[in-house]
């Protein structure tokens, strides 16, 4: 078998993720750390690309990585335009375009797409590709659809993680994931999606990006309307200062000043009342979602698949599990690696087992 290098690329809030793979296997891993005094010189989100760009290379120079090898560099990413086909993209001058302008919104991984590009042009042999961004959009027309039409549902989820678990757990039990019915819930340091996936789609899911659905450690999920409204036209706060309440603010740690989920098990383990009470009505919500997409599915679901490291801490994932348990069997992927599903798309892609797509 032919030896292909994959360099994969994370940017979050504080920090850059990056790895090697040598066909699938790691071969180096980094998480590049900035500090808060480097990146508060940035006024936006994209302002820091040459910044995180050059620690990149000097990572990459610094631990001799041949960069001769590297066949792809691919990215997590990004708020560009609905994609109706999963998978691997190119990245071409048009995603950069709505990478940069923040096509539905901005977020980190919107740089992603942008320092991918860059480090391909200083690799001799390199494409740039983004994998199963969060814009994938499969949904059934019906479910796009809400009570007043100046309103359309969106679909802006965790694409990355609910795809690469449900072809990983489809393989596993011998099904192919095009023949099965599942629910997978990912709840991510960020917000919680959850989707209904059919025939190889995810045809139903929360607008997990601005925190409808259940609410999560930072997010506030869907709030009472009149309540919202209110709130917005109380002079308060600026539009500003709501969206940093709804989608960074919000959640858990709105309810117990922090998101630390290892610090909120340890509050419960010393008898800590109301983190254990508020960690068990973001279980609650989540169950709840988790109905409702059952009902999109007609109540026949082959599986309901668990994502996220909080389910790592029995307390949580025995109080939703007890819920839900009656609707189909549960799987648990408490190991998150964004890293190996991003490197797994590509290497698929270089192989010939999955198209690589021309986003235009």
């Amino acid at each position: 078998m032919i030896s292909k290098e994959i360099l994969v690329i994370y940017p979050q809030v504080h920090q850059t993720k990056i790895a090697v793979y040598r066909n699938i296997n790691v071969i180096f891993l980094k998480t590049i750390k900035h500090k808060a005094e480097d990146l508060d010189k940035f006024n936006q989100v994209m302002d820091q690309v040459d910044f995180r760009t050059q620690a990149i290379l000097s990572e990459l120079k610094s631990n001799d990585v041949n960069y001769e090898a590297i066949e792809v560099v691919v990215a997590r990413g990004g708020l560009i335009k609905p994609l109706k086909v999963a998978g691997v993209y190119e990245i071409n001058d048009l995603m950069k375009e709505h990478l940069l302008t923040g096509y539905q919104g901005m977020h980190e991984t919107n740089m992603g797409g942008i320092i991918a590009d860059n480090i391909s042009k200083e690799l001799p042999n390199a494409r740039a590709f983004l994998a199963d961004p969060v814009v994938v959009d499969e949904l059934d027309d019906i479910a796009r659809v809400t009570g007043h039409p100046e309103f359309e549902r969106k679909s802006i989820f965790h694409a990355l993680n609910h795809k690469y678990i449900a072809r990983k757990f489809a393989k596993s039990n011998n099904k192919c994931y095009y023949d099965m019915r599942m629910i997978i819930a990912h709840i991510g340091g960020g917000g919680t999606s959850i989707g209904a996936h059919k025939g190889g789609k995810v045809v139903d899911v929360n607008q997990a990006f601005d925190g409808a659905g259940p609410f999560s450690l930072h997010r506030t999920g869907t709030l009472p309307t009149g309540k919202l409204v209110d709130t917005c036209f109380s002079g308060k706060y600026t539009k500003e200062e709501i969206m940093k309440m709804i989608t960074k603010e919000g959640g858990i740690h709105a309810h117990l000043g922090t998101s630390n989920i290892h610090e909120i098990f340890e509050r419960i383990a010393n008898g800590d009342e109301k983190a254990k009470f508020y960690m068990e009505a973001m279980a609650y919500n989540v169950a709840k979602h988790i109905g409702s997409m059952a009902a999109a599915l007609d109540f026949n679901v082959d599986a309901i698949l668990l994502s996220g490291s909080i389910f790592n801490y029995p307390l949580f994932t025995e109080y939703l599990s007890e819920k839900i348990k009656s609707v189909a069997p549960i799987a648990l992927f408490p190991s998150v690696n964004d890293l190996d599903a991003l490197a797994m798309n590509s290497y698929l892609a270089l192989k010939g087992e999955i198209d690589i797509n021309e986003y235009k």
